[in-house]
């Protein structure tokens, strides 16, 4: 074969090298806008029951954690930069929630995604190394199957890239029927995005308002407030009084107008 033929086949080649890789490149690209339209579709999903493994090695189902609000992150150990800054602010606005509904109010998982390498003595490394060690945060690894499915459940979309990962910073709540109950985005976000569902998933549940603890609940909801001054929530019962005041004074009202149209009535029948 001459030299001119020898380049026109290399370069045949190439083009259609090219051209088989083109659309499997198109495919594994990541697209945020669909990736967080994915995400949004997952919210009112019910998780199905999984078994994972945790830092000591031990297998683990998801629905153990699922008696209190439970709140899901996803990560991979491998990630320098945004991974670890989720978990840093994740594990702020946590101190925030529990300082505000107590410690053992809901849980937390961190469960790593990339699942070849997110073992769980990888898992425990990085939490080690983001200074994490609280109570009812537990560091979880799955196997790819596992992950897959979970990853479905939680609308969470990730790909492979030279970097190592694309993927949404999505931090999920889950409320104790297993449902996801909301999406939180960003890497660096502000506490109340997280504690304020978990506050309506604590204190807005299931209670019935007809009983004491439902009232009493009731108020909760409605009254502990986040105080941007001090980073955390108090209860305002500054709040409470007024809405009471309120009820009181237009009950007042009320009743001095059915009285006048009472009187008015009865003049009326008399004139």
């Amino acid at each position: 074969m001459s030299s001119g033929r020898r380049a026109l086949a290399a370069l045949l080649t190439l083009a259609i090298v090219c051209m088989m890789a083109a659309p499997a490149s198109a495919a594994l690209a990541f697209d945020r806008a669909e990736a967080l339209q994915v995400s949004q579709a997952s919210i009112g999903n019910t998780l199905s029951e999984y078994v994972l493994t945790d830092t000591r090695n031990q297998q683990v189902t998801l629905g153990s954690y699922l008696n209190k609000p439970l709140v899901i992150s996803l990560i991979y150990t491998g990630c320098n930069d945004i991974c670890p800054m989720v978990s840093e602010t994740l594990a702020d606005a946590v101190e925030v929630a529990r300082d505000a509904f107590g410690k053992d109010s809901f849980g937390v998982l961190t469960i790593g995604f990339d699942a070849r390498n997110d073992s769980p003595a990888r898992m425990r490394s990085y939490a080690a190394s983001h200074g994490i060690n609280v109570s009812g945060w537990t560091f979880l690894s799955a196997d790819a199957a596992t992950v897959d499915r979970l990853s479905r459940d939680l609308g969470f979309t990730f790909r492979p890239s030279p970097q190592g990962f694309d993927h949404l910073s999505q931090t999920s709540v889950i409320d104790t029927d297993g449902r996801v109950y909301r999406h939180i985005y960003g890497a660096d976000f502000e506490a109340p995005l997280l504690v304020e569902p978990i506050k309506q998933l604590i204190y807005g549940g299931r209670i019935e308002m007809t009983s004491i603890d439902g009232l009493i609940n009731r108020v909760k909801l409605f009254c502990t407030l986040y105080d941007p001054a001090s980073g955390k929530y108090r209860f305002d019962y500054s709040i409470f009084i007024t809405i009471v005041m309120g009820s009181l004074t237009l009950s007042g009202i009320g009743f001095v107008i059915v009285r006048s149209l009472i009187a008015h009535w009865r003049g009326s029948r008399h004139a």
